[in-house]
């Protein structure tokens, strides 16, 4: 029996490093999401591809992409844990309390200004015992909800394409233009900004620097680009340093304001851009937990946002009063 039980719990695991394998089209980023080294995910992967003689996924292409089996796979791997994701949620809520431990992705920009508050919430006010926290970007989010990785994420993806989730509004921010404290030429126009300075931008592997490069691109504006990267806090040390400057919404913001970063922060001129933050949940598995998590976030950051920013912060705070009413 219990040679059974091991065999079976290696199998499941190996089903969840091939569901992220394939969500996230490389088994280094799956690995990192699921906390194990590279070569442990290979391992799963080819272990998974022994036991059905199979070949899963084809190598040869980036991102890696899954083979007919491997298609055929996914689809039973996704339902398989899903129903195990669903056996332990309602065995966690058979105890004398409803969450013993849970599992919350954060996006990456909020996730130190709102972890503490967070915390003392859900064990205050739910009586969760033990916190596992996550942060990372929006597909990030979606990786660890898809493969029950994380019960609750705050993200700016409200995961639309999956069904079963319950979402709570967090608000929505608009885009801002961020300059070089030190910058005195005209903000009137993108255009006349890039011809000013090069944009420090987030790659196109994340969500928020794709959604910029298509705003650019809609407004035929081709800026030089001289750095990229994969966090705001990068990004906006390179910009208080006179690289260059971005597009990059408030709480993107957070982190470099508490810093000190010398940075000048504007509305963006022209067409404007906004993106929502959400609490995504598991349907009816948390009763009130989901709601009152987006209520402290949206109270947190709106201090921390109308704090650090001043004016233009609070041009940005009313689409929250508005979400409140």
């Amino acid at each position: 029996m219990e040679q059974r039980s091991a065999m079976n719990s290696n199998l499941i695991k190996a089903m969840e490093v091939f569901v992220a394998v394939v969500e996230t089209g490389q088994v280094t980023a799956a690995a990192r999401l699921l906390g194990m080294t590279q070569s442990a995910a290979s391992q799963h992967i080819a272990g998974l591809e022994k036991t059905y003689d199979v070949k899963l996924l084809d190598r040869g292409v980036r991102p890696v992409r899954p083979t007919q089996a491997g298609v055929l796979m996914h689809r039973h791997a996704t339902q398989i844990l899903t129903a195990v994701g669903t056996l332990s949620s309602d065995m966690r809520h058979q105890g004398p309390r409803p969450i013993t431990r849970l599992r919350l992705g954060l996006q990456a920009s909020i996730a130190t200004t709102v972890s503490p508050g967070l915390v003392r919430l859900a064990k205050d006010d739910f009586g969760v015992q033990d916190m596992i926290l996550h942060a990372g970007q929006s597909g990030d989010h979606e990786a660890l909800i898809r493969t029950k990785q994380a019960d609750i994420v705050v993200t700016s993806n409200p995961l639309y394409d999956l069904d079963g989730l319950e979402r709570h509004p967090v608000f929505t921010e608009s885009f801002l233009l961020v300059l070089p404290a030190g910058f005195q030429g005209s903000v009137r126009s993108l255009e006349e900004v890039v011809q000013q300075l090069p944009l420090v931008r987030f790659g196109d592997t994340t969500d928020v620097g794709r959604r910029i490069s298509q705003h650019l691109r809609r407004l035929r504006v081709q800026p030089p680009r001289v750095i990229q990267a994969d966090r705001s806090s990068m990004v906006t040390a390179c910009v208080a340093e006179g690289m260059g400057f971005t597009i990059l919404t408030p709480t993107l913001l957070i982190d470099g304001l508490v810093e000190r970063m010398p940075l000048n922060v504007r509305p963006l001129p022209g067409a404007a851009m906004s993106r929502t933050i959400t609490v995504v949940a598991r349907d009816q598995e948390f009763a009130s937990m989901p709601a009152a998590i987006a209520k402290y976030v949206r109270s947190s950051l709106r201090g921390q946002i109308e704090g650090q920013m001043g004016q233009v912060g609070k041009e940005v705070v009313h689409i929250f009063e508005a979400i409140d009413e």
